[in-house]
């Protein structure tokens, strides 16, 4: 198969004859087309039926070969020869022009899609179309070259509004890129001043500066400018971080100091047996221990086992000497309960008081003999005895109410009162003077009430 143009018309030889025409060499074969390539595929031998290659256009629609080989396509203004096919068959060399214009809207359709899938590329999409637009019109091959042309300028046409679409949201991403950083690098200047939250800080340093990676699309010298402040910043709170961390090492050296000392104030009364005042002082030490702050984390472990152990120590001891007062104490209740039991029946001062109250003075003393109790048991031994002590209390004040000379006197003075009122009553009934005498005889009834009351008070006393 080859391809040779068609003789141009008017060409003679020297003696008026058409002259040959003269073969021109074929194109030169290169990457293959993609209706090339679709007939290669279609071409391999396979057990299923070969697929038919789908045309863009019929060529027989849109061109012819003549009887010398010459192939014309047809457009508006008249058929245009491209070319001449001496191979074979004209319906051959009328497919071989049309599979070139197959090419020809493969490219174009390639484009169409280009400008939808990669708009930021509508620029470089626009020459390719008005490249391929120029080509058209003069295209050796057949088919639909009109409305191909057509389609090419629509390819040539949209590009514009796509660039500048392309253009706006490009802006539009880079603003809002540049927003995000510059959001980010605030939030790393903030943390960098002030934060002291340092691994949660840190932490979030390191988040920022992953999502920093992500982030395209800003030019270099904003991009450049966000990346000074956001680096700035970070350096900022790793000095900080860095200076708060060797303070405290400093410091927890000295704190180190501290606790060894409260450590050996610790060891040395951890034997002592004045159980209240040593229990006073290890809390007090306690509360330096938890003032004094953290030392190196292995060194303030050993300090507090050091310190725990002494304290463990003194407790122990004094928890054992506990145990063992309270089983004395237990017998101490035992003994004291007897003695409640022993004189419950004795002291009984309605019956006799004297003998009640000497009984309790027995009671009183052999009970401060006896000792200690637990506590547990101590405010119900004590208000037992003190039950007694208050039953003989009572009774002797009562008796002492009844037998008071001062109040019998008082008492005595009213009756005095009765006798001289009735007196003069006697007088005044002697001497016919009835008005005084009456008067008298009231005067005599009412202290004669005041002294019986008075008997009664000292009575019920």
């Amino acid at each position: 198969m080859s391809d040779n143009p068609a003789t141009t018309p008017g060409d003679t030889d020297a003696g008026g004859a058409a002259a040959a025409p003269t073969p021109t060499p074929g194109p030169r074969p290169g990457a293959p087309s993609p209706a090339a390539l679709a007939r290669k595929i279609a071409a391999r031998p396979a057990t299923s039926p070969e697929p038919r290659v789908v045309r863009a256009s019929d060529p027989s629609e849109w061109g012819r070969v003549d009887d010398t080989g010459a192939v014309f396509v047809r457009t508006p203004d008249g058929e245009r020869q491209v070319g001449s096919w001496q191979a074979g068959a004209p319906e051959e060399g009328l497919a071989h022009f049309g599979l070139r214009f197959d090419d020809l809207v493969a490219e174009v359709a390639l484009l169409e899609a280009r400008l939808d899938s990669h708009p930021q590329d509508a620029r470089k999409t626009r020459a390719s179309a008005e490249s391929l637009a120029e080509q058209i019109p003069t295209a050796a091959a057949v088919g639909d070259l009109d409305s191909l042309a057509a389609r090419a300028a629509a390819v040539i046409e949209r590009s514009t509004a796509v660039e500048k679409d392309a253009r706006l949201r490009k802006d539009e991403e880079r603003a809002a890129a540049v927003a995000r950083k510059e959001a980010l690098a605030a939030e790393a200047e903030e943390i960098g001043e002030s934060s002291t939250q340092w691994k949660a800080a840190g932490d979030r340093l390191r988040t920022i500066l992953e999502e920093w990676k992500t982030i395209r699309g800003i030019d270099r010298k904003t991009d450049d400018a966000l990346w000074k402040r956001f680096s700035k910043a970070r350096e900022a709170f790793n000095r900080r971080r860095g200076s708060h961390f060797a303070d405290l090492d400093r410091n927890r050296a000295s704190v180190r100091r501290v606790k060894e000392d409260l450590v050996e104030r610790a060891e040395a009364i951890s034997g002592s047996t004045d159980w209240n005042d040593t229990a006073t002082a290890f809390r007090r030490l306690m509360d330096e221990w938890k003032a004094a702050g953290r030392a190196p984390r292995d060194a303030d472990d050993a300090l507090w086992k050091r310190f725990k152990a002494a304290q463990d120590t003194f407790f122990d001891a004094r928890h054992a000497a506990a145990a063992e007062r309270d089983s004395e104490f237990e017998g101490n209740a035992t003994a004291k309960e007897s003695l409640l039991a022993e004189f419950q029946g004795r002291i009984d001062p309605a019956r006799d008081l004297a003998a009640a109250r000497s009984a309790l003075r027995e009671l009183q003393t052999r009970w401060e003999e006896i000792g200690k109790v637990p506590r547990e048991k101590m405010g119900q031994l004590e208000g037992r005895i003190r039950a007694l002590e208050k039953s003989v209390s009572d009774a002797a004040d009562s008796e002492w109410r009844r037998t008071d000379p001062e109040a019998k006197a008082r008492a005595a003075q009213f009756w005095v009162r009765v006798e001289d009122f009735e007196a003069q009553a006697a007088k005044a009934d002697a001497a016919g003077r009835a008005d005084e005498a009456g008067e008298a005889r009231a005067q005599a009834a009412q202290w004669r009430e005041w002294a019986e009351a008075a008997e009664n008070a000292v009575e019920t006393r």
